[in-house]
């Protein structure tokens, strides 16, 4: 059969591009153990102050202005009477599902009884985090229907990405958590697939993990399945899961998201309450205004759940983007956003609980430079704000519509970067080095110097991506840019993953409560 010359032209691309990835692949897996070999640690502790843009003025303003929203505003909470109740009970105003609350109200519960900060336990407990303080917990994207890769391009994701994607995290040292839906396997039913994504967080990983929020009875299998790996009397008194609540912005709870947040709150799991906003869209088009809407927001879903609760686990959550002004279409890691991140940090480190927020976001549809500098900007703010739980962190693309294989181990490498930035500045006595300066003197280098022997190995964070080569060596070595570079070692990290260990005895248990469950109802796709 003969080639046509295009396919014949394709052939040798290819030929190429494995050649290059060879060459890329010795060099990625080396830059790979490199960057493997610093200690994994279960957070990062912050040893540098956080980046405040408001002064108390101002924040008093705001935190005026948000009760001002409440009392007179008021919010929704839609199709959930419990709810509506509890509020009546607690003294609000209750107008149809419209409730307005007295002045001070939501502060005071969540003051009273949520706690500042709270441990989160792993299956391993060497994963265990403790979220709030002075910590940060780099999560992975959460919930893109599409995955992307150079290989294969933009797709829906499967039930196999979705595995891939839990064993990226969890050999990524620059990652403290599994995450949660960390793409949409569409090839299983909508009804059923929550028993599977908890369930490959638990035998892919052994690191903590989110449970499902898309419907009250898959909130109650996800902390079945927790009762399961933990046992019913830690899962009674511990967080075991952290579980992510969405206002449905401007000003409204859907019964959904309320009934999920009830189940874990009973059960004393975690629950980031996070206004959802686009701004222009979705709240005002000014920071100033978007900041009052998001506290008056995280405030109401917060005091809910210490009414359902006192005690329970809560995180003041905000994801905050803004639309375009021509198309309407979501942007990323633009300065108002950044603006919006930092104020919403030093509201909740006012309130006194753990600040979630996004992390590594852009509206770029491949890994490219778009990608790279918008997620650059959005991770660089989070870590400077002073984020207790940064949810999308690494993978997200195209607005969160696509998970990318290669963007994930480029916002990776950004994570371990971010854990050297907080960690500041060294000043012991090797770190002074005053011997180098000593030894070396005026006019000379030191690159020779014993101090600098000694250090070496650990001086400077070196990226697993990044090549820094001469042209020349770049060339020899395959001419890969970033991308393909990504592309080298999440496929090596593949080949490479184990499995941490896990119980038998837990393992069939999960798998006979799945077979179990699945089989009580038909297959749906909603």
């Amino acid at each position: 059969m003969s080639i046509s010359p295009r396919n014949r032209s394709d052939s040798a691309r290819s030929n190429r591009d494995e050649t290059s990835a060879r060459r890329g692949r010795r060099r990625g897996t080396a830059r790979q153990q490199r960057a493997g070999a610093r200690e994994s640690t279960a957070w990062i502790e912050r040893k540098i102050p956080h980046f405040d843009v408001l002064d108390s003025e101002a924040l008093e303003l705001i935190e005026h202005n948000a009760e001002v929203v409440l009392e007179e505003i008021g919010v929704e909470f839609r199709e959930f009477p419990r709810a509506l109740a509890l509020w009546k009970e607690a003294g609000a105003e209750v107008d149809g599902e419209r409730v307005r609350f007295p002045r001070g109200l939501c502060r005071s519960l969540v003051q009273a009884t949520a706690p500042k900060e709270f441990r989160q336990h792993a299956r391993n407990p060497g994963r265990s985090t403790i979220i709030g303080g002075d910590r940060a917990v780099l999560v992975p994207a959460y919930g893109p229907p599409f995955v992307h890769d150079l290989d294969k391009g933009r797709r829906y994701a499967t039930l196999d990405d979705f595995r891939n994607f839990v064993k990226l995290a969890c050999m990524s040292p620059g990652l403290h958590h599994s995450g949660g839906t960390v793409c949409e396997p569409v090839d299983v039913p909508v009804n059923k697939r929550h028993f599977d994504m908890v369930y490959s967080h638990v035998r892919y990983s052994d690191k903590p993990f989110m449970g499902s929020v898309t419907h009250p009875e898959r909130a109650g299998d996800s902390v079945a399945m927790a009762k399961i790996v933990f046992g019913d009397d830690f899962v009674a008194n511990n967080a075991v899961l952290i579980n992510l609540i969405n206002a449905n912005s401007p000003l409204t709870f859907d019964a959904t998201m309320l009934g999920a947040a009830t189940v874990y709150a009973e059960n004393h799991q975690a629950t980031i309450i996070s206004p959802f906003l686009l701004a222009g869209a979705m709240s005002p088009v000014t920071i100033a205004g978007t900041l009052t809407q998001i506290l008056a927001e995280a405030l109401a879903g917060m005091a809910y759940v210490q009414l359902v609760k006192p005690g329970a686990p809560v995180v003041f959550g905000s994801f905050a983007a803004a639309v375009s002004m021509r198309s309407g279409a979501p942007t990323f890691g633009t300065p108002e956003p950044s603006l919006i991140l930092y104020g919403a940090a030093q509201l909740a480190r006012r309130l006194g609980v753990p600040f979630r927020s996004g992390g590594g976001l852009c509206a770029a549809k491949i890994p490219d430079a778009q990608a790279a500098y918008e997620a650059a900007n959005t991770l660089q703010t989070s870590a400077l704000a002073g984020v207790n739980f940064m949810l999308h962190t690494a993978g997200w693309l195209e607005g969160g519509l696509a998970m990318g294989y290669e963007k994930f181990v480029m916002d990776a490498d950004q994570a371990d970067m971010l854990a050297v930035l907080l960690d500041g500045v060294d000043l012991s006595e090797n770190a002074q080095a005053l011997d180098a300066l000593r030894e070396v003197g005026p006019g000379a280098h030191f690159l020779g110097a014993a101090h600098t022997l000694a250090n070496f190995e650990s001086a400077f964070y070196r990226s697993s991506v990044a090549d820094s080569n001469s042209y020349e060596q770049w060339r020899q070595d395959g001419s890969l840019d970033a991308a393909r570079r990504a592309n080298v070692i999440w496929k090596q990290m593949l080949r490479d993953y184990e499995a941490p260990p896990l119980d038998p005895a837990i393992d069939e248990a999960l798998l006979e409560f799945m077979r179990r469950r699945k089989s009580e109802f038909e297959d749906r796709d909603y």
